[in-house]
């Protein structure tokens, strides 16, 4: 049987996702080509945004690499895209001049970004942001220029703005409208969005029409409608998108805004389809991903000849990819013709609802700050569910037995058909039967498999639900003692410890039933450590019951030998120290001296019996790279010297060393300061960051690196170092008191939640009391003789010959 030929114009999400849907449903049905413009195989675009704020690479977000193409035996057509069209002879040609014939051919032509048409539009430095090379560019320009101005303040230029915030930038957004995302958010939420996208380092100019763009070959400002003027270097434009309809309305297709398709995704020629942002479905165009893969569905079907409902248009939403700026809309948020509302606004939690209501039915949703209803409000909607029964007290907040209650959040109660992945647009009964069908394991094996939690991530909590759903009993699950040497978790133990007043490992051992009464290895430093957090004052640190590494004040190496490294605070020294460095390093013939990644000089290869004379010559204090405790502060060199920096983070991150310095943490816990969100300091994976801004510094908690890497989450932003010093303390006691030892901050992060954890730093009252309880720590720690020995390095000395005694 001779197969059909099938031409995709457009290799961008639309389009190819139509022909994976078509491929699911018969493989063998066409030969495909796939014509593309840009120089690129199919890629996310919606994580440009992530790109641009140092969330993913250029790789993470390409979606289909070549083999993918190549695997499905798909001819894909390269940076050459189709200039002419003729409908009647089924002929496309490429701009090299290639001619392609077509059997059934979708048009997936997309959108562009519209380009305002004032003075000055053409500069140089004037950018769109639709694209790879879009922002490649802007990181490009990024690096060699200071101000940007972003024109409109919607979703794209929000997420643009952030962005170049993050490379360092002086940002600007311009706003026509008086509050931000206006077709999305009421005027309510829309200022909590500006207040805290100011929080994050964003200005804002609303309600300026911008008249000219300055600048002789490049852009050098903005000339607004009422005189005034805004210095750029570089301006971004994300005041909308145009449907991208030349090649159609060429080929003399029906064209409005966009290309005219009826419910089965058929252009007004026969055999010619259209999908994504260039079609145009009963007077409407869509600009975002869902109803684009609800398009391509329907029509896959139509093109494999399987039995489908027509395409009916789309309940669409929104949800912005700014860190610190949890926002949902969907729906019709105006109240006119008979749409009533009902809102409510939690000033101390930063959270605000409203539903729009007409004829007892959800007809619109904003939500900031608290998102996590979104899900039972969104199924309100799109089921037209009958609200009469409710009071407005009930229908706002999730309570059991509300509007479907916990069931409605409860993902593994949902109907099959309802949507799980709402960028990719999957289903829970898809999700559910990849899991079955494929033996799944994991959340990143579902994604694999469906492409759901691929895009923004928000959905993987409910894949992790229904792969426990599926696999029930299947599941591992760790044992919930620390050891084998007593059934009880740590949770348990630090109870108990408090309520019968333990403060010595062996009051533990025995009170509490341990089957070792000497403890073991693993058990033994989790007891110190519980005991040092609960009695500062009254539990004497108990050096036995350290690892060796920390006994010695030296990481052992993998031939026996041992690591010194003293300590630099935020990475700064002196000559003197360098050259006693130097001398020790010569003196005791050490085979590598290296500058560590902590901003340290490490002397690596050293034996054990020259450790306590080393110490006492060098006569510095141990850095602690042993020991879960509080161990660096990595820093950049800051305002004093840079161009970029905005704040003093070398001074800043000595400051917070000298304050938390050898406090125990249940892991290792390392901080960074940068002075500016270019970052030279790694904070994005420091337990605690810190990022200067020109009005102050962003705050990052539970950021990790190692095996797993695990990005911080945004905090807060304040505007004194002193407020920086306490949130750090505050947060290092939150951490010491609940983490379960050798838990890192982002596993116990995860676990506390974090809305919770930010709830409790940044309460003042909660804030003073827990710098209180660590000030009572710092004071039994400096009165402790084991902390006196890491701090003095004669005493040190001393330490190791009771050692090898």
């Amino acid at each position: 049987m001779t197969r059909e030929k099938l031409l995709l114009i457009g290799n961008g999400m639309a389009g190819v996702r139509t022909i994976e849907e078509i491929l699911d449903r018969d493989a063998e049905r066409y030969d495909i080509t796939i014509i593309g413009e840009e120089n690129y195989t199919n890629y996310n675009r919606i994580m440009l945004s992530n790109v641009l704020q140092n969330k993913n690479t250029i790789e993470e977000i390409i979606t289909n690499p070549a083999s993918w193409y190549e695997e499905h035996r798909i001819e894909l057509v390269h940076h050459d895209p189709a200039v002419s069209l003729d409908a009647e002879s089924r002929k496309v040609r490429t701009q090299s001049g290639i001619e392609i014939s077509f059997d059934k051919c979708i048009l997936a032509t997309g959108s562009r970004s519209f380009i305002l048409p004032v003075e000055g539009s053409n500069l140089e430095g004037v950018l769109g942001f639709r694209t790879i090379d879009d922002t490649l560019n802007m990181l490009k320009t990024a690096k060699s220029y200071r101000k940007a101005a972003v024109i409109g303040g919607g979703l794209l230029g929000l997420e643009a703005a952030k962005g170049l915030v993050d490379q360092g930038m002086d940002v600007t957004v311009v706003h026509l409208e008086k509050w931000l995302m206006e077709t999305q958010l009421n005027e309510m939420a829309g200022k909590l969005l500006k207040a805290d996208l100011e929080q994050q380092g964003l200005k804002f100019l609303m309600e300026k029409k911008t008249s000219r763009i300055l600048g002789d070959t490049r852009v050098t400002g903005l000339e607004f409608s009422d005189g005034s003027i805004l210095e750029a270097d570089m301006v971004i434009m994300t005041v909308g998108i145009r449907p991208e309809t030349a090649l159609a309305r060429q080929a003399g297709l029906a064209v409005n805004r966009g290309i005219v398709v009826n419910d089965w995704m058929e252009t007004s020629a026969s055999g010619i389809y259209a999908v994504g942002e260039c079609a145009e479905h009963q007077g409407k165009v869509y600009g975002l991903v869902a109803p684009l893969f609800e398009q391509g569905k329907v029509l896959a079907d139509v093109l494999t000849g399987c039995e489908t409902a027509p395409y009916g248009g789309s309940t669409t939403y929104t949800s912005l990819k700014v860190s610190g700026c949890d926002l949902f809309s969907a729906g019709e948020i105006k109240e006119a013709d008979g749409v009533k509302s009902i809102e409510a606004y939690d000033g101390l939690a930063n959270s605000y609802k409203k539903l729009f209501i007409k004829d007892n039915r959800v007809v619109g949703i904003v939500l900031y700050g608290d998102i996590s209803e979104e899900n039972r409000y969104f199924k309100l909607l799109k089921q037209k569910q009958d609200i009469s029964a409710f009071t407005s007290v009930s229908v706002l907040p999730a309570g059991g037995g509300c509007c479907g209650g916990a069931a409605a959040d409860d993902v593994t109660q949902w109907a099959d058909d309802e949507t799980v992945c709402g960028c990719n647009g999957v289903t829970k009964g898809t999700v559910l039967q990849a899991i079955r069908d494929k033996d799944l394991k994991s959340v990143a094996e579902v994604t694999k498999a469906t492409k759901a939690g691929g895009s923004c991530g928000k959905c993987k909590g409910m894949i992790g639900d229904l792969l426990t759903y599926v696999l029930g009993d299947k599941v591992a699950t760790a044992p919930t003692g620390i050891c084998g040497c007593t059934d009880l978790s740590g949770d348990e133990i630090v109870l108990q410890i408090h309520e019968r007043g333990l403060t010595t490992t062996d009051e533990v051992y025995g009170q509490l039933g341990f089957r070792n009464r000497e403890g073991c290895p693993k058990c033994r430093p989790a007891i110190n450590f519980y005991l040092n957090v609960a009695f500062p004052k009254e539990h004497e640190d108990e050096p036995a019951s350290r690892f060796v590494n920390e006994r010695l004040h030296a990481n052992i190496q993998n031939n026996g030998t041992f690591s010194v490294i003293p300590r630099m605070r935020g990475g700064q020294t002196t000559p003197q120290q360098l050259m006693q460095i130097a001398r020790v390093a010569e003196k005791y013939e050490v085979p590598l001296v290296k500058v560590t990644g902590s901003q340290r000089i490490g002397l690596y290869g050293v034996k054990k019996e020259d450790l306590p004379n080393m110490w006492e010559e060098l006569d510095m204090t141990s850095a602690s790279a042993y020991a879960k405790a509080v161990r660096s502060v990595k820093t950049c060199v800051g305002a004093a010297f840079c161009r970029f920096g905005t704040q003093d983070s070398m001074g800043l991150g000595i400051k917070l060393e000298e304050r938390y310095e050898f406090i125990d943490t249940p892991h290792k816990f390392k901080m960074g300061v940068s002075a500016c969100p270019r970052s030279c300091a790694e904070t994005g994976v420091k337990d605690f960051g810190v990022i200067g801004v020109e009005n102050g510094f962003q705050i990052y908690i539970g950021g990790n690196g190692g095996t797993e890497v695990q990005e911080g989450q945004l905090l807060t932003t304040v505007e004194t170092e002193q407020e920086v010093i306490d949130i750090c303390g505050a947060f290092l006691q939150y951490y010491r008191e609940t983490g379960i030892y050798a838990e890192r901050t982002a596993p116990w992060l995860k676990r506390m939640g974090f809305d919770h954890v930010k709830s409790v730093l940044l309460s003042a009252e909660q804030r003073a009391e827990l710098l209180k309880r660590l000030d009572e720590a710092v004071e039994g720690k400096r009165n402790n003789p084991w902390r006196q020995v890491v701090e003095d390095p004669k005493l040190q000395k001393d330490l190791y010959a009771v050692i090898r005694g």
